[in-house]
């Protein structure tokens, strides 16, 4: 939990230093805390980012990974912020931003609860609609290869793929690619 989300239920904020230096509490990183007796965070870079960036979205690289649509392993939490935000100055964990349009920014959220912290992050088709978009970027081939594991994967949707292409203004670049494996 958030410091400021412990002194909000009332524990006054100069009791939370020392419950830290007896081992009561675990500070996960600079304002994130959590019980001695509760389990490590499963998905502690995740969770960590959307309690100390709330407007972020995760995307491109680590949504892929999330949806199991990638063999890349992220070094760093890739994420999805309004263009008129800042980038956060955040040390750890590392953080790869990208800032999209309003619309583009809306489309495709989804909202997860990992280790009991809600985390924002776009669904299957507008992460790889967002990987289209960045692919030079990313790596023209991390996007191929993300587009063949969805359409392998169960249940591909394929008008809201384009849907979001068009939001992204690719939909003429992923066409093709998306016609040839369906």
């Amino acid at each position: 939990m958030r410091a400021s989300t412990a002194i909000d239920l009332g524990i006054p904020k100069h009791i939370l230093y020392p419950m830290v230096e007896t081992g009561e509490l675990i500070r996960e990183a600079q304002g994130i805390y959590r019980l001695k007796e509760s389990e490590p965070l499963g998905n502690p870079d995740l969770v960590q980012i959307s309690l100390r960036v709330p407007r972020a979205v995760i995307c491109i690289i680590s949504a892929l990974y999330f949806h199991e649509l990638t063999t890349q392993i992220p070094h760093q939490v890739h994420i999805a912020l309004p263009r008129d935000v800042k980038t956060p100055r955040i040390e750890y964990p590392p953080i790869k931003a990208y800032h999209f349009s309003n619309p583009s920014y809306e489309a495709g959220i989804e909202e997860y609860t990992l280790d009991g912290v809600k985390v924002k992050i776009y669904s299957r088709e507008k992460t790889i609609a967002d990987c289209f978009k960045f692919r030079e970027k990313i790596g023209a081939e991390i996007a191929r290869e993300a587009l063949k594991d969805y359409m392998n994967q169960s249940r591909p949707n394929i008008q809201l793929l384009l849907k979001y292409a068009k939001i992204n203004r690719v939909e003429n670049v992923m066409r093709p690619y998306v016609e040839a494996l369906a």
